[in-house]
């Protein structure tokens, strides 16, 4: 019998970092999460609460002693935690920074010191910014276009530095506008998806930023998951201390996804159905359009996309109507 894999993952009460524990325990793994709760629902982690294999550390990865405590005799860091949202940012840059970029710091070194076997971290679609060029490829990227974009480019160029400067192996996810189960509606800085099933769901009319032309390669989190244990898994030499797009390869605008949402949902409650988006200012500090070229995931750590968007998009309406 192999021992059992011992992982951190940051974050694990959040949207994402919850679906990676879930994963994860169902694989065997030994689990121990990291969380503060600032954004993260304890709710998110009922499932695991008495599993044997699951422990709870409750702290802040900007307190550089919770953080060695988190990584110690951990085999693999799986790293979510991060304050998300372009406005977020916007409104608090000093906030956004101490925690996406001083609390990745101290979560990387707290890896480094501890003898983690491999450091994978969330990075973002966002680092991108003003690139115009479609698909968007690793190596070709533009000027960030908000504090958020800022902070988790630099956390790829501190994983980049320690890989180089302490040989601890890192792999960035760039994950694309991740959407599924657990994705909260509430909150002023609430992603696209969710607020748009909530309004639906209360026969409201959701709001769309701009003409609704602007596109995303929105990616299930089922694809999330695969990519975390795939990149955690793969013992190539090539694969390792290099950043990765992990999204569909489709770009869907948000009157698309409006109208996809709307058509799922309605299936549940035919008055959906009638309902119409109201269209308001675009958002400062967004991207256009987006699109991920897929290729050097696909073939330096053998991605497939598990769930296309059609097929996503139908299992989250489903679960907000339910829990709605």
């Amino acid at each position: 019998m192999n021992e059992k894999k011992k992982i951190l993952v940051t974050g694990g009460a959040g949207f994402i970092g919850s679906n990676l524990v879930e994963a994860l325990l169902a694989m065997g793994c030994q689990i121990r999460v990291l969380d503060n709760f600032s954004t993260g629902k304890r709710e998110n982690l009922d499932f695991c609460k008495d599993n044997p294999d699951f422990e709870l550390l409750e702290g802040d990865i900007r307190d550089y002693d919770t953080c060695c405590q988190a990584c110690k005799n951990i085999d693999y860091v799986l790293h979510q935690a991060a304050l998300g949202s372009v406005p977020r940012s916007i409104k608090n840059p000093i906030e956004s920074t101490d925690v996406n970029i001083g609390g990745f710091v101290k979560v990387l070194t707290a890896a480094k010191e501890c003898g983690v076997k491999k450091f994978i971290y969330a990075a973002s679609s966002s680092s991108y910014g003003d690139s115009l060029a479609l698909p968007k490829v690793e190596e070709r990227i533009g000027k960030p276009l908000s504090p958020y974009a800022i902070t988790k480019y630099v956390d790829e160029l501190f994983a980049e530095n320690f890989a180089a400067l302490y040989g601890i192996d890192t792999i960035g996810l760039r994950y694309f506008n991740v959407f599924g189960r657990r994705q909260s509606p509430d909150g002023a800085y609430a992603a696209v998806i969710p607020k748009f099933a909530s309004s639906l769901v209360k026969h409201q009319a959701p709001t769309i930023n701009g003409d609704g032309s602007n596109s995303r390669d929105f990616t299930h989190i089922d694809n999330v998951i695969s990519a975390n244990i795939l990149a955690m898994e793969s013992t190539k030499a090539t694969a390792l201390n290099q950043v990765y797009n992990v999204a569909c390869g489709e770009s869907i605008s948000l009157n698309e996804l409006f109208a996809a949402l709307r058509n799922e949902l309605s299936k549940f409650d035919p008055k959906i159905a009638e309902i119409e988006p109201v269209y308001g200012p675009e958002r400062v500090g967004d991207v256009k359009k987006s699109l991920a070229s897929i290729d050097k995931i696909s073939e330096k750590l053998n991605y497939k996309v598990i769930k296309k968007f059609s097929e996503g998009i139908k299992d989250t309406a489903e679960y907000y109507f339910k829990s709605l």
